[in-house]
């Protein structure tokens, strides 16, 4: 299942997901993953979510930004979860298209059995008309 918490930057979307992992992560039976453009956020997430800082990658674009997903995805056969902050950043979309790639991380959720949570700093009329019944939190 793919969820979106939009809003624009500085209207709490990283707050929501912070509470939301650690909230999940007390009733979870595999893994929860937490990707961000920093570490900025370590001390704020519960020592056994999984930290992926992308900066230390190099993920040129949206395409290998997919295929980084898939790549956790296929390594850990108990995850249940990944939270995506910084979406557009970390996807390289910035200024950028966005249904593709969120219509992808979706068939990709319900294809292998993953919950991706992702903060995208858009208001929820910027985003594409397919993706619309992904939003969850709009703020």
């Amino acid at each position: 299942m793919l969820e979106l918490i939009v809003g624009n930057k500085g209207k709490g979307k990283t707050k929501i997901l912070l509470d939301r992992v650690n909230a999940a992560i007390k009733e979870a039976n595999g893994s929860i993953v937490y990707l961000d453009k920093s570490t900025k956020h370590m001390f704020e997430l519960n020592n056994r979510v999984r930290l992926i800082d992308c900066s230390a990658y190099p993920l040129k674009n949206a395409d290998e930004f997919v295929g980084f997903i898939c790549g956790i995805i296929s390594q850990d056969h108990d995850l249940e979860q990944i939270y995506l902050d910084s979406f557009l950043k970390i996807a390289k979309l910035e200024g950028a298209d966005t249904a593709s790639t969120l219509e992808q991380l979706a068939r990709i959720a319900e294809t292998y059995k993953v919950s991706i949570i992702v903060s995208v700093s858009l208001d929820a009329d910027e985003l594409p008309e397919s993706v619309q019944k992904f939003i969850k939190v709009s703020l």
